[in-house]
């Protein structure tokens, strides 16, 4: 594995290492030794899919708050995202600050997802699946999130007339957000 740092500390890319042969290739997608000695998290509690029938499709931007925070590794496994992860962590010198990133079942590209913060992606096509390795197991009563299209956050979703569920229609402003959570 290739384990690449971003601008966000904590949040990392992973892309594959194949060894090709006349068959094709072998990869190894995770690795708990190669995470844990570069400090990460390497325990996981469950794994989960998403499916989207839909192109524009965007779910988040998701958390679980305190105690029961979650590192999240995502990969898409079919189709391709538009990724972005927030730094909702007290705090943090880069606080509010997001980044993005193209998963793709072709790019074959993970993004490591540290605790506190905020995970959401758009479907940039058709039948697109992720795939999620999670550090902890889902809380109900422990989700929040800000919403997708906050204007202190300006992401460029790159499809217009996003298809977002009711619930995450409702999510709170970054502002909103930073006032409970205190």
């Amino acid at each position: 594995m290739i384990i690449q740092p971003t601008e966000l500390a904590g949040a990392f890319i992973l892309d594959v290492e194949p060894s090709h042969d006349v068959r094709g290739f072998f990869a190894r997608t995770w690795c708990r030794d190669e995470l844990l000695e570069h400090g990460l998290t390497a325990a996981i509690a469950q794994c989960s899919l998403s499916f989207n029938e839909k192109r524009g499709t965007l779910r988040g931007l998701h958390l679980q708050t305190h105690p029961y925070e979650e590192v999240k590794i995502v990969r898409c496994t079919s189709g391709s995202i538009f990724d972005v992860i927030v730094d909702l962590r007290a705090g943090s010198g880069t606080f509010g600050r997001w980044i993005s990133v193209e998963l793709s079942a072709g790019n074959r590209r993970s993004l490591y997802v540290p605790e506190g913060f905020a995970h959401g992606f758009q479907t940039l096509e058709e039948a697109t699946e992720v795939f999620y390795q999670i550090s902890v197991p889902y809380n109900p009563d422990h989700r929040g999130g800000v919403r997708w299209n906050d204007p202190s956050l300006a992401i460029p979703w790159p499809i217009e007339n996003a298809i977002v569920s009711e619930g995450d229609g409702k999510l709170p402003l970054l502002d909103a957000f930073t006032q409970a959570a205190r």
